[in-house]
């Protein structure tokens, strides 16, 4: 089902797969009991439900939002819903690389064993915009961001049994090369959905890159996407996809599956791949997207110098 989109990433797909035999079980229940897990983006949609998923095998979930006000609403509703959960507020633009510096310092002042994070934020501006450090919106969220900031974060994630890295990509992927030769999407006519799912077309080209830089300290790194979620982020940027699709669109939890289930299972999926519905998938299915070595490297190179990494 990789190749028919609304057999694999609809509801359609997921309640087929779940009936096949060989579906990866559920974790052990409990089994995150009194580990911490950062979740950015998590004061809506797939974030919320990744929280709230993480609560029921006993994680204690930190939040990560850019609306205090608002995240405080949500995880006094988490706690309402699920009583007993333990949900920590922090505020963070992950866009702002000194604000990534500044939020990583403090976090980890207070947790010094972090399982996992989840690299939930994501974007659609409707316009090119450009981040304080002058990176493509789209890209400093979903790509530049998550790196500043697992990497200041290093720590925590090896202190334990091994860290995980979960970053949530796109099925949208699918239909971008990767360009490393145009990082900014400064040529050419600026399109939010193309920048978008360029974004997570280098998602999953760094991840085995940056699966062999934190090997060293146990942690391994996983790209996941959730199919086609009727999430708030949808629901502003492509109303008329939403419209045509509403019907076979997954809700939040089911979209949030896969990055619960990658956080929780033991032991940790191998690491630098690509996950759907709780499986490996493939990061191509066009000839025209697959990315040479010389693109990788070269995609590899700006983004070390964009994220400041040795």
């Amino acid at each position: 089902m990789d190749r028919s989109l609304v057999l694999g990433y609809t509801t359609i797909g997921l309640a087929v797969r779940r009936a096949l035999p060989g579906w990866p079980p559920d974790p052990l229940p409990r089994s995150l009991e009194g580990r911490h897990v950062l979740v950015t983006g998590a004061s809506s949609g797939l974030g919320i439900a990744t929280v709230e998923g993480l609560v029921t095998y006993g994680a204690v979930v930190h939040m990560l939002v850019r609306d205090e006000a608002k995240g405080a609403g949500v995880a006094e509703r988490i706690r309402a819903t699920h009583p007993g959960a333990d949900v920590r507020l922090w505020r963070c633009d992950v866009s702002d690389l000194d604000d990534v510096r500044r939020f990583a310092a403090d976090f980890a002042g207070e947790v010094p064993d972090l399982h996992a994070i989840v690299h939930n934020a994501g974007v659609m501006p409707p316009a090119r915009t450009e981040s304080p450090q002058g990176h493509e919106l789209s890209l400093a969220v979903h790509v530049v961001g998550p790196v500043v900031m697992t990497e200041a974060l290093r720590g925590p994630l090896s202190d334990g049994a091994g860290g995980r890295v979960v970053l949530v990509s796109s099925g949208g992927m699918y239909g971008q090369p990767l360009r490393a030769d145009d990082p900014g999407f400064t040529t050419g006519d600026y399109s939010p959905t193309t920048a978008y799912a360029r974004s997570k077309r280098w998602q999953v080209e760094m991840a085995p890159l940056l699966a062999e830089r934190w090997a060293a300290d146990g942690i391994t790194v996983a790209t996941m996407h959730p199919g086609w979620a009727d999430t708030p982020g949808v629901q502003e940027s492509l109303p008329t996809f939403r419209r045509l699709t509403r019907p076979v669109l997954r809700d939040d939890a089911q979209g949030a599956d896969t990055s619960v289930w990658l956080t929780a299972v033991e032991p940790a999926p191998p690491t630098g791949r690509f996950w759907h519905d709780r499986v490996e998938r493939p990061t191509n299915l066009l000839p025209t997207t697959r990315a040479s070595g010389r693109d990788r490297a070269q995609a590899w190179a700006w983004l070390r110098e964009a994220a400041g990494l040795d």
